[in-house]
């Protein structure tokens, strides 16, 4: 063993109470335990970064879902990247950097029967850690699976995505790109617009927050781009966000469009019903498919996204960016809050350790 256990504390954050809206300090409590040698078969990991993704919102609330919501008193379920510091496990070595789901803690002690499901090598040639929890890890699997075995998107098609400047919504767009198809965005902020066009390759990006002529509304500045950047119509519409957004472009949508419903960010924290889309009716007229995806039902194909993403960014084919907060658990709670006001630019990461 290089390190000594016995001299480690683990900084935690659990679920105290399920949230109404947007999360605050109450629901979350910040616990310390001891950290144990490993039992045979076992392995522990520091954890150096663990993923904040908007997911978390819906992991939180009560009910029946693509998951088990995180109970009440448990460790806030998340994805993270670590090093291996104790292992009994003939396949881990102490230095093996790995991926899985530690939760919002320091270390990570795995037992035999959670290390072959739930713990996977990693390889840092083919991406940095950040990267590993952005398009090499969840929001790329996300992305790559969305796009081209749900949407199936054509050369020459019209692909749309929000959420262009986060997580999923940077590879979509790239990958789309890649496919031959166009490229339009929809993002909050003319930096993050402007980034999404000259650094990323889109052919355009709609800010959704950009002021509206006196007496429009709020999401004219979504309706008038759409008419701009999508002149013959939407083939693709990956939507991270629901809401108004979606409404919009489902009135832009082509014959035979496919929708992939990924997220709805704009609805997670409500506290009224979640808004359907109004504008459903355009699926029947244009005879378009809207479809849900979980990144999870892929899981057993991960290597092929993994290998062809970490090809294009090898060959600086595609970029990513990563909004890397560096602290402790105990900043947890508000660094997850950056995600609901979008103050977030690229895929927010919080950092642990080096």
């Amino acid at each position: 063993m290089t390190t000594a256990l016995a001299s480690l504390s683990n900084p935690q954050i659990r679920l105290a109470a399920r949230p109404n809206g947007l999360p605050v300090a109450s629901d979350w409590l910040l616990s310390q335990e001891p950290v144990a040698e490993p039992a045979e078969g076992g392995v522990v990991v520091q954890v150096l970064a663990i993923s904040l993704d908007p997911a978390m919102r819906g992991w939180m609330n009560e009910g029946r879902s693509y998951i088990p919501p995180v109970g009440i008193g448990e460790v806030m379920r998340a994805g993270g990247v670590g090093r291996v510091i104790a292992s009994r496990h003939p396949a881990y070595a102490v230095g093996d950097m790995v991926a899985g789901g530690p939760g919002v803690q320091h270390y990570w002690s795995v037992p035999a029967e959670r290390v072959g499901r739930e713990l996977s090598k990693i390889d840092l040639a083919l991406g940095s850690p950040s990267q590993w929890l952005n398009v090499l890890g969840m929001p790329g699997m996300t992305a790559y699976f969305g796009l081209l075995d749900v949407a199936q998107p054509q050369p020459g098609q019209t692909v749309v995505v929000s959420g262009a400047a986060g997580a999923v919504g940077q590879t979509v767009g790239q990958l789309a790109k890649l496919k031959g198809c166009r490229a339009v965005g929809i993002a909050g902020g003319q930096e993050k617009c402007d980034w999404v066009v000259r650094e990323l390759g889109f052919d355009a990006c709609i800010d959704y927050k950009a002021a509206a002529p006196a007496g429009a509304k709020r999401w004219d500045a979504v309706r008038e781009g759409l008419r701009q950047h999508c002149q013959a119509g939407v083939d693709v519409y990956f939507d991270n966000v629901g809401g108004e957004i979606l409404d919009t472009v489902l009135a832009k949508i082509n014959r035979r469009a496919r929708i992939v419903v990924c997220g709805a960010i704009s609805q997670y924290n409500a506290t009224t019903a979640v808004a359907g889309p109004k504008n459903y009716l355009s699926l029947l007229v244009n005879r378009a498919r809207m479809e849900g995806m979980v990144v999870f039902d892929y899981s057993a194909r991960f290597p092929e996204a993994i290998a062809e993403l970490a090809g294009h960014l090898k060959a600086g084919a595609m970029r990513s960016k990563e909004d890397v907060v560096r602290g402790g658990a105990a900043d947890f709670p508000a660094t997850l809050l950056k995600l609901f006001s979008g103050e977030n630019f690229g895929k927010l990461v919080l950092q642990l350790a080096e």
